[in-house]
């Protein structure tokens, strides 16, 4: 069993208020969770406006495939989201 972890630090420029936020975030968590071979959460900047930090786990019986699903996530993301992805760091389990 082979796990990676990805985590991303998105900038939310001229973010206003939480519930802006949330729309602008775009319902990762139900998007991305509905998936059984990943976890997501939001793992920091809960009080800023203008940023958000989100941590996907993906689980896969070969290394390669975990990476295959990190990568089609972030990319996912930056077309997806109303922001910029600032940095991506991935850890292989």
């Amino acid at each position: 069993m082979h796990m990676g972890i990805l985590t991303l630090h998105i900038s939310l420029p001229g973010c206003r208020s939480l519930k802006e936020k949330r729309q602008r975030m775009g319902g990762l968590h139900e998007r991305f969770g509905r998936n059984p071979a990943v976890a997501v959460c939001e793992s920091g900047e809960h009080d800023r406006l203008e940023a958000s930090e989100w941590t996907f786990v993906a689980v896969a019986n070969e290394g390669p495939k975990v990476e295959a699903l990190l990568g089609e996530i972030e990319d996912k993301i930056q077309r997806s989201v109303d922001g910029r992805v600032m940095e991506a760091t991935r850890e292989m389990l």
